[in-house]
């Protein structure tokens, strides 16, 4: 049986780790608030984009635009989108276990004939599959500390100017998608060539309207649709960074909260323990000061 010194000193443990993970709380909590006003602010300007170019891409050849065409495909290459840091639950378990998952289903040929590469953003996703000998090209590492769209823009343009060379067919992008604060949607995408679902702004009454309107585009349709679409994959890689940003926090909001309550849970255990402890010594005690009394008595 634990003596009191070593459940006092567990207990003071644990109260230490139960701070911890109550300021992380909360400071995930202050995170996740910039987080969900930056997906807001930046749903409706993706959302108008999309409706631009679902109206532009049905009214024109596709073939003039590369990033709209489907090809042969020969090589692919997977964009895994986790944290830098831990302690956020299952967060980027599932994220790597459903990419895995992925590519054994949908990539084995690629994978298995080296014509897959991997881009991993977030520490976690890098560590991960660099030590599993998977195809990584490329890591970025710390940027969820100072989340910039320069970064975003930079990545795509890179992965743009390798699927125009010709030196990959297909992008997937994985990512988890935030719905709330305790719920994360892995989403697994293409990026490029850009789908006909991502130019598709669905049953709004603005779609509606626009299928019935047609505008006066200057300089022409096919030249605004080739400055749009770049545009449209920074906007859309922006969009997985900010997600990812936000479920990530949410995670760890969650997770450090649910550590928080265990450890208040595991503090009541152990201070019952202690007052049992406490308890049998003191009755040992009287126990032995009672034999003792009784001896004298009847040695008196």
């Amino acid at each position: 049986m634990a003596t009191l010194r070593e459940i006092r000193r567990r207990i003071t443990g644990v109260k230490s780790t139960q701070q911890i993970t109550k300021a992380m709380k909360m400071v995930a909590a202050a995170k996740l608030r910039k987080a969900q006003e930056a997906i807001i602010n930046i749903r409706p300007y993706s959302n108008k984009m999309a409706e631009l170019l679902h109206t532009l891409a049905g009214k024109i050849d596709k073939s003039i635009s590369p990033l709209l065409m489907e090809r042969e495909t020969k090589h692919v290459t997977l964009i895994i989108v986790t944290s830098d840091r831990g302690l956020c639950g299952s967060f980027n378990s599932n994220l790597i276990r459903s990419a895995v998952d992925f590519i054994q289903s949908n990539l084995t040929a690629f994978y298995e004939s080296k014509k897959l590469d991997m881009i991993c953003i977030g520490k976690k996703g890098n560590d991960f599959f660099s030590k599993r000998h998977y195809p990584v090209r490329e890591k970025h590492l710390g940027l969820f500390s100072d989340l910039q769209f320069s970064s975003a823009k930079e990545i795509i343009q890179k992965v743009t100017k390798s699927f125009l060379s010709c030196d990959t067919d297909k992008v997937y992008v994985v990512y988890n998608e935030f719905k709330s604060i305790i719920s994360q949607k892995i989403k697994i995408e293409q990026i490029l060539p850009i789908p006909e679902s991502q130019i598709d702004p669905g049953e709004s009454k603005e779609s509606k309207f626009i299928e019935y309107v047609d505008f006066i585009y200057e300089p022409n349709k096919e030249e605004i649709l080739k400055k749009i679409l770049p545009q449209h994959l920074n906007i859309l890689m922006w969009r997985v960074f900010l997600e990812s940003n936000a479920s990530e926090q949410g995670a760890r909001m969650t997770a450090m909260d649910n550590a928080t309550e265990n450890a208040k849970e595991l503090i009541r255990l152990l201070s019952l323990s202690y007052n049992r402890a406490r308890q049998t010594l003191i009755t040992k005690e009287l126990l032995e000061i009672i034999a003792g009394a009784e001896a004298l008595k009847e040695s008196a």
